[in-house]
């Protein structure tokens, strides 16, 4: 079995907003990067910044959290991971889906790089559809 490291990242992030962690620490690659300035961008994540720890790079994640009156945390991230391994997922630009009608954003891999669905349908261009968020 292959390793697929926006799963794994994706996963991470969920289960820290989850158990209310308020820092996640993820691998650190050219895609987690491109995917943690998108999280960055759109203002699910607070905080980013890179950490070396025995040669290796990490991205350490400061999450959002937001308070709520019956309880001391709601979480506000929604991650699904569409396209994967074993069943890629491919759209042109004009069936790009839209989540929440435009409240989420979904991410992709184009000929130009990764970027959201609303950056995808100014450019014209489709690509494989990586995650939606929400």
């Amino acid at each position: 079995m292959g390793k697929d490291t926006i799963a794994n990242i994706i996963t991470s992030i969920r289960n820290a907003d989850m158990n209310r962690k308020g820092m996640v620490r993820i691998p650190a690659t050219n895609i987690t990067e491109n995917i943690v300035k998108i999280l960055l961008r759109e203002g699910f994540i607070e905080n980013v910044r890179k950490h070396r720890e025995s040669n290796k790079d990490f991205w350490v994640l400061t999450l959002r959290h937001r308070r709520n009156r019956k309880g001391p945390y709601k979480t506000i991230l929604n991650l699904k991971r569409i396209s994967r391994p074993g069943l890629r997922i491919y759209s042109n630009y004009q069936k790009i889906p839209r989540i929440l009608g435009g409240m989420g954003i979904v991410i992709l891999s184009t000929s130009r790089g990764i970027m959201t669905d609303r950056e995808a349908r100014l450019q014209g261009i489709g690509g494989e559809i990586l995650c939606y968020i929400w």
